[in-house]
């Protein structure tokens, strides 16, 4: 099994390119869903999250997090981001290793596992677990027009571009760059040009 960390900025296309490669037959991991999975109701990481941030954040009755009113508080200042992130990653890397080494994958025996990284600087030591690191990158304007395009409010975008990895890094981290600056067909040809030379011709679209 291959196994690719695909990462890019917000709006930059990495979720466009992780279904591309979903279609040829990737196994797909979002450590997004990571992060959930490790705040569910009941769990040891959720309870230092409430310790932290607020009890009210916890339902009384169900269990659940209040996600947002956690964003709220979280991104309100880099030390609050910090703070969530030094409760929160430990436990996202060690289920994220699992994930890779154990039958979670292992079972479904892919040739490719792409793993979808929202912050390629906060996983640095879980580098080695990947074969190959793929950025996707895109012009910050072209970026800011999308994501104002699907709703997203421009000075919201502004704020989360300043807490993530600048594209400099990421390239910097990257095995292979996928310029994502022209319309989806080009996306497209681009991902088919990184999956024979990573995969070659043996492992073809479904």
């Amino acid at each position: 099994m291959h196994t690719t960390f695909l990462a890019g900025g917000i709006a930059s296309g990495k979720s466009t390119v992780a279904h591309m490669l979903h279609g040829r037959g990737a196994w797909l991991c979002d450590l997004d869903q990571v992060s959930r999975e490790v705040l569910e109701s009941g769990s040891p990481v959720l309870a230092q999250v409430a310790a932290e941030f607020g009890d009210d954040l916890i339902d009384p009755e169900s269990g659940e997090l209040d996600r947002l009113g956690l964003a709220v508080r979280a991104f309100a200042s880099a030390e609050a981001t910090e703070r969530l992130e030094a409760i929160e990653m430990p436990a996202i890397r060690e289920r994220l290793a699992q994930i890779l080494t154990n039958s979670c994958c292992a079972a479904t025996e892919p040739a490719l596992a792409v793993v979808e990284v929202p912050l390629l600087d906060r996983v640095e030591d879980l580098l080695p677990l990947a074969d190959d690191v793929l950025v996707v990158c895109a012009p910050l304007a072209l970026r800011r027009v999308r994501a104002c395009g699907r709703g997203m409010d421009a000075e919201d975008f502004d704020a989360r571009v300043a807490r993530q990895a600048t594209d400099d890094y990421l390239r910097a981290h990257a095995t292979h760059v996928i310029e994502n600056d022209g319309d989806e067909e080009a996306l497209a040809r681009a991902v088919d040009a990184w999956w024979q030379t990573v995969m070659g011709s043996d492992h073809g679209r479904k």
